[in-house]
């Protein structure tokens, strides 16, 4: 693999099958190989044919053998240490675990720092802060390496966690939070690009698996631990958990991660001014959807001024990114269809996320009449059917290919959120967790055969920008689905409230949050209505989802290649 001799058809693609805009994209890029040249003619510098003053030969049927002098190919430096490899898994379950443990945490640290009006940042300011920083990172992460980009992530994430431990209010959280995204964003973008360098493309899927059972784990794992931390002791011990984790994590990493063999690093300035661009650009795009419709209306003038700002400094990026040498959002990663089509694609994997993960539980509760736990649990069913199918993925991907194995997953994941509009009044429990079962074995076609199969397209050099550019546009979609679908979901329950039929009812949507904590307070026949008017408001957001769902499929389909264009060096022999 990448050693300078390839042999055979790819997983997912021969030479032959990369699309002409793909190649010749990739051939002006200055870093990857003049595919177009090996495709037709079977000459260069060997089967991963690099630009560069290197010599060889070829049989012009895909394999070729090289002694070339120039850039070669990444190549893995043998089977990663499995100390490596727990460390990356360690770090990955560090990020998911975050988010699911301090949810339950939420009313002990309320309580006890105050800052009722603003907890929610505690959230949004961490994801926020992950999400802009996705960009630099990959890019930083290509030009300098991923060993000392992850070992900054985790020493921020360190950081954060001990700083959140000793928080005096709610401000103070909210920054330390911010700084812990700061971190986070680092790791999320990295781990998954080093697990695309350290296995050749047949081993790929099994790591990709790994790591999608130790994300659903610590989801699952996270809510109760949470739980028993904020019951038995402090709500500090959740931040103060993450360090030893962190300290492990980053101690191994440091000493026993050993990056693959990788060409010279391409040449140039960091683009900074890019950099705070994008930073500031996604900052005030990601607050406005968040506050938009919380904070303030939609279309008053806090809202309608963050947008325009985030409208006006996108073109800002676009014309700062143009003239950059070495861009953080370079351009390619919007011309070549494979990556373009893989990041819209994302973008509706994050939108219709938002309907299981940040809707059931309320429906859970409100509806069905489970408490927090067992609302906690049908939420989080489809974690425990997603790895399974992510590991299985490859025997279907192996037979019809990247696109066509995600977009079945997808599509049948369009039918599966689709099915909950006709769930009868009120559904028996087991009904949404099949749902929730089904979602995620058809969610583990479709997210994990993009990641490794837009991974194979691009060489190491380009690697760290295309994970971290798919990661982004899924974050951003769930922001957007956040918005979108809480907006839905606020008109649906507001319009029932306005035509109500009983008396008793809350006259606003606030109070209507109140009442459904506290549903004895209502004469029972309001209560009812509020509980149907709820049960619409969640046949609106997951037909939304579904919408979003069968919109990722159409774009794999119209605008996705047939079959990927990976790389010689990537195929599998």
């Amino acid at each position: 693999m990448g050693s300078g001799e390839s042999t055979g058809a790819s997983t997912d693609d021969s030479a032959g099958g990369i699309p002409e805009d793909d190649r010749a994209d990739r051939a002006g890029s200055g870093g990857r190989a003049a595919a177009k040249a090996d495709a037709d003619t079977g000459t260069g510098a060997g089967a991963g044919t690099r630009t560069g003053a290197g010599t060889g030969t070829g049989t012009g049927t895909g394999t070729g053998t090289g002694t070339g002098k120039g850039p070669q190919a990444a190549s893995p430096p043998g089977r990663p240490r499995k100390a490596v490899v727990a460390a990356l898994m360690l770090t990955m379950g560090l990020v998911a675990l975050d988010g699911a443990i301090v949810a339950t945490a939420v009313p002990q640290i309320v309580g006890d720092l105050g800052g009722f009006a603003v907890f929610s940042w505690i959230f949004s300011g961490y994801i926020l802060a992950g999400t802009v920083t996705l960009p630099v990172y990959g890019k930083l992460s290509d030009t300098y390496g991923r060993k000392p980009v992850l070992l900054l992530g985790i020493s921020l994430f360190l950081l954060g966690s001990l700083l959140c431990a000793a928080a005096w209010n709610m401000a103070a959280l909210i920054a330390f939070r911010i700084l812990q995204g700061l971190g986070g964003g680092a790791l999320q973008g990295t781990v998954q690009t080093l697990a695309a360098d350290l296995y050749p493309l047949k081993d790929r899927p099994r790591i990709q698996s790994r790591m999608s059972v130790v994300w659903a784990g610590s989801a699952l794992a996270g809510p109760a631990l949470g739980g028993l931390i904020a019951t038995y002791t402090d709500w500090r011990w959740i931040f103060l958990l993450n360090l030893p984790l962190a300290a492990a994590a980053l101690w191994i990493i440091s000493r026993h991660l050993v990056e693959p063999t990788r060409p010279p690093g391409r040449t140039g300035p960091v683009d900074w001014p890019g950099a705070v661009a994008v930073f500031a650009c996604g900052g005030l795009l990601l607050f406005a959807l968040v506050q938009g419709g919380v904070a303030w209306p939609w279309l008053s003038a806090p809202s309608l001024v963050l947008l325009g700002a985030a409208a006006a400094l996108g073109v800002l990026v676009v014309w700062i990114e143009r003239r950059a040498e070495q861009p953080i959002l370079p351009g390619w990663v919007w011309r070549r269809r494979t990556i373009a089509a893989v990041n819209l694609a994302m973008a509706g994997l994050g939108l219709l996320m938002v309907a299981p993960m940040l809707f059931m539980p309320t429906y859970a509760q409100s509806v069905l009449g489970l408490g927090p736990t067992g609302a906690g649990l049908v939420a989080s069913a489809m974690t425990l059917s997603w790895p399974i199918s992510a590991a299985l993925a490859q025997h279907v991907y192996r037979r019809i290919g990247f696109r066509n194995t995600a977009a079945t997953g997808v599509a049948l994941a369009a039918l599966i959120l689709g099915s909950f509009a006709v769930l009868p009044y009120p559904a028996p429990t087991w009904q949404p967790v099949l749902i929730m079962l089904l979602l995620g074995a058809a969610l583990g076609l479709f997210q994990l055969p993009l990641i490794v199969g837009v991974q194979s397209t691009v060489g190491w050099e380009e690697r760290g920008t295309t994970t971290a550019s798919v990661l982004f546009c899924r974050n951003v979609g769930q922001s957007v689905g956040a918005a979108l679908l809480g907006a839905v979901a606020n008109a649906t329950i507001a319009s029932r409230l306005s035509q109500a039929p009983v008396p008793g009812l809350p006259s606003n949507l606030d109070d209507a949050s109140r009442a459904l904590s506290h549903p004895g307070l209502l004469p029972p026949e309001a209560a009812e209505y509020l509980r149907r008017a709820v049960a619409a408001a969640g046949d609106h957001i997951f037909l939304g989802a579904s919408l979003a769902a069968a919109a990722s499929a159409l774009v794999l389909l119209l605008v996705a290649p047939r079959r990927f264009p990976v790389l010689p060096e990537q195929r599998e022999g």
